[in-house]
């Protein structure tokens, strides 16, 4: 078992875990610190594949409200049906009563002789070619501070933020933990709930948003270092984008596609 990028303890009971907040999970400024919605997200995974001892198919979070530190998240896992192929489960995240994210996923495997692939990742420079993104630079050691982001300096939303429109809505960019963390299914939920960086790369200027859901839809999880995150933002309206990303190995393999809604925020 690898370990996690963030510290999921078991108890007594085999449907509930629990996750202590600390800043190297949490993000924002440094008096308002909250937990990274891709946690949510990730541990949820992780208790699930954990509970259930079947990989994640697909999982959904919804995020309902803010968990700040140093509380701790309980994460309770729910097992309405289990099959032969296939469990479909629930996750509920919340610290005391208040509940902080939901989650429904399917987990399983099936034996078949079809693998296939038919997007391909763009034609990104690799990461030694690119250049560390400033889009997350003043802030005190957080979660945005343990992941490595490589962008190109000429394309793909990683030039300057002029107040432009994106042609295309697109932004590419390399991603890897910082440490001696694997790239398994939890750690593609965190780097997916980067969708929202694309806004400000689509608009030309700085900026993000907020999460509302994360979406992560898991095809083949394979050895790589870094993660390509092809990000496409379809659209903004009345202060709300919505947007996918498509994670790829170093190699080209498909790895997960992600999508999201988000509260839109644009610093200028």
């Amino acid at each position: 078992m690898t370990e996690l990028f963030f510290d999921l303890k078991s108890t007594h009971n085999p449907h509930r875990w629990y996750l202590p907040l600390t800043d190297g999970v949490c993000v924002g400024p440094p008096d308002n610190l909250f937990m990274y919605g891709g946690i949510g997200l990730a541990s949820a995974i992780a208790a699930m594949e954990r509970t259930c001892n079947r990989p994640v198919i697909w999982a959904t979070a919804q995020y309902l409200s803010y968990a700040r530190p140093p509380s701790i998240v309980d994460i309770d896992v729910w097992i309405p049906t289990e099959g032969k192929y296939n469990t479909q489960a629930r996750v509920t995240g919340h610290v005391g009563d208040k509940e902080i994210f939901t989650v429904n996923a399917a987990l399983g495997s099936r034996e078949s002789p079809f693998s296939h692939q038919w997007v391909e990742a763009p034609d990104m420079p690799p990461p030694e070619d690119c250049e560390p993104s400033l889009l997350w630079t003043g802030q005190s050691w957080n979660l945005n501070s343990r992941l490595e982001v490589r962008m190109c300096p000429d394309k793909w939303g990683g030039g300057a933020r002029s107040g432009e429109l994106s042609p295309d809505g697109r932004s590419v960019m390399w991603v890897r933990p910082k440490g001696d963390y694997a790239i398994d299914t939890s750690m593609l939920a965190i780097i997916a709930d980067y969708v929202p960086s694309g806004v400000g790369a689509a608009l030309g200027r700085f900026g993000g948003g907020n999460s509302l859901d994360n979406t992560l839809r898991v095809r083949r999880v394979v050895p790589t270092e870094w993660v390509l995150c092809d990000i496409h933002i379809a659209g903004i309206h009345s202060g709300f984008a919505h947007g996918d990303m498509r994670l790829f190995s170093q190699d080209g393999e498909l790895m997960a596609v992600a999508s999201q809604s988000i509260i839109a925020r644009v610093m200028g």
